[in-house]
Order: C-alpha cells, then structure tokens, then sequence
C-alpha cells in the first residue's frame, strides 16, 4: 500500500497539533446588595456636620458715642450680668453733667425766689409757672446728661459667653456700633447648612437626632431635636441654606462651638433614591444600566433611572427597588448572560 507524501504530511502535522486551550474561569467580580444593611431604601437617613449655637445672639454696643480706652473681656469668656464690659473716654459726658446740674442748680435758685415772691404777691401765677417749668426741663436734661455719663461703661446684660469682638481699645465708636457678640446662656440649638439640591426635602418640625464629635461611642446618646428654621435665601458663598434644629432636653451650658452630626431619619421624601457607586454603572447608550447578578451567578443588564452623578457616586431613582445583588466595579468588562465567581464580601449600597 502506497501513501502519497501529501498525505503523510498530513499525519504528521495532526500528530504534532496541541490539545485545545481549557475553558477560561467565570470572571471575579465585587458585588454589592442594593438597600441592604442599616439603611433603608425609602428612609434612609441623611446625617450633616452643624454646630452648637445659642437660641438667641445678642450684639452689645454702647449707647453713646465715643472712643473706647478699655476692654476687659475676650472671645470666649464667660461673663455674668452686670459685669463691666469695655469703657469709652468719659472726659465729654462729665462735661456735659457738670455743665447739666449748674443749669438745674440755677434753675432750682431762681424758683425758689419767685416762690418767695409768689408768696407776698409780687409777681403773677403765670410768672411762678414759668419757673416751674424752666427747672423741670432743667432737671431732666441733668437726668439725661447722669444717663449718658452711665452709659460710657458698657456692662453685660445678660450672663453668657463672648462669641466676638468686634472693636478694640482706640477705637472711635458711634452710639449703637456692636462692640461684642454675646450668645446668653439658655437654649441652645444646632446650627446647620443644606445643600441646595437637597433644601426641599426638609420641613419645619422634622424630627432629627443630634450627636456630639467630642463624645463618641456609647457615650454619644443622641439628644432628640426638631427642625426649627430654615432660611428661603441661600448663601451666596456656599451656596447653602443655614437651618437651625432645635434640641430637647439639652444642657443649657452647652459648650458653643460644639461640632454635632444631625441626623434626619425621615428625609428622604417621594421616590426611592440609592446611591451606588459610579464604578457600577454601564452606559448602554444614552441608558444607564446595572449588571444584576442571578441565583446561578450569570449577569444580566439591568436599566436604571439617575437622578444624578455626585462624588459619592450615582442617585438611582428607578430600575432597583432594593434587595438585588449587582456589580460594583469592572461593569463595561461584562457581557450579557456571562458568568462570574462572586467575591466572599458584599458591600451595602448607601440609601440616598
């Protein structure tokens, strides 16, 4: 029997050919369960950084004009009633009182004489009446000039804290300028900032829970608060609304300045809003999508709605409603109906 060279050929390089390549592994992927841990997809609380702040601020000024030779106090100390607070020169109101009571004194010696007259009937009732008059205007300007003499020392009118100050010894001052902020002791609240895309979910009277950064741990028991007030402009720095939340059974001794985190466990408002990570999200198109991880851990493209890409990562409002276990990272290396090895950790998706 004769083979031909072709052929053996043939034999010779089937002989020579390597076994087929195995089957390449399911790829690893990191997923995470949508809505899962200790937030809730349609209550998720909303926590923001504030601080401690008095109910009420009082701005101190003094009630005449002047310049100021003394302050006594700085930011930051604590002041009782009454304390003297800053002095201006005194030097024009004592002028003023001399000048004052020489005028009442006058006024005081010249009634006197003509009560005397009056008495023998040597001048009229209209005359004595004149008189009278004249020391009354007398004695009340010498009654304000005492005032204004009082009021070049500025004193606290109510116990507190020095939060600012705002004029220096040297300083010439108009009646009325602020001089120092005063935060009373009394009530205190949390003052906070929203962002403007978030202001309309809050309203007045939201219950919040409020925690203090200088007592972490178990020792940091929430106080309850509520919502207070919130501003209608926005800032035109920040860019924020300034809020106030006030807090129930608080320590009216409250440090001012305090660092807080409020939390608003029934912000969220309307429709479902989770936040993924942006590494989870595949652009098919002009659709955003998810890659949805099945019971038999093959992958399948999953529409989603966002509402908006942030730097904590996308606001899904449509497509997921919690509970679903999807890609978090490496979605545009996958292809529909692929298989993929699952990560031992999961990661929870973060409620919006």
């Amino acid at each position: 029997m004769k083979f031909t060279p072709i052929f053996l050929l043939a034999v010779l390089l089937a002989g020579c050919s390597e076994p087929p390549p195995p089957a390449a592994a399911p790829k690893l992927v990191r997923t995470l369960i949508v809505g899962a841990g200790d937030t809730a997809t349609d209550g998720a609380q909303r926590s923001y950084s504030g601080e401690v702040r008095a109910r009420i601020e009082t701005t101190l000024g003094f009630r005449v004009a002047g310049k100021i030779v003394e302050r006594r106090v700085d930011a930051g100390m604590a002041v009782k009633a009454g304390q003297v607070l800053a002095r201006i020169d005194p030097a024009d109101a004592a002028l003023q009182l001399t000048q004052a009571e020489a005028q009442r004194a006058l006024a005081a010696a010249d009634l006197a004489r003509y009560r005397d007259l009056k008495a023998k009937n040597y001048i009229s009732v209209s005359a004595l009446d004149a008189r009278e008059t004249a020391f009354k205007a007398a004695d009340a300007q010498a009654q304000l000039a005492k005032n204004q003499a009082a009021y070049t020392t500025l004193v606290a009118d109510k116990s507190g804290v020095i939060g600012q100050v705002l004029a220096e010894p040297g300083q010439v001052v108009s009646a009325g300028q602020a001089v120092f902020r005063l935060a009373p002791d009394g009530e205190r609240e949390i003052a906070v900032a929203f962002p403007e895309g978030e202001v309309s979910r809050f309203k007045l009277g939201q219950a919040a829970e409020v925690s203090f950064w200088a007592t972490p741990g178990a020792a940091a028991k929430p106080l309850a608060g509520r919502l207070r007030e919130v501003s209608p402009v926005a800032d035109p720095v920040t860019r924020t609304y300034a809020a106030r939340v006030s807090l129930k059974d608080a320590d009216p001794l409250l440090p001012l300045g305090l660092t807080a985190t409020v939390r608003f466990p029934s912000a969220t408002l309307g429709a479902t809003r989770l936040l993924v990570p942006l590494s989870a999200i595949f652009q098919k198109g002009n659709q955003p999508a998810v890659w949805r991880v099945g019971a038999d851990s093959t992958v399948t493209l999953q529409a989603v709605t966002v509402a908006a890409f942030t730097d904590r990562g996308a606001v899904v409002t449509g497509g997921l409603t919690g509970g679903e276990q999807i890609v978090a990272a490496g979605a545009n290396l996958l292809t529909a109906g692929e298989k993929v090895r699952i990560a031992t950790s999961t990661t929870p998706a973060a409620g919006k």
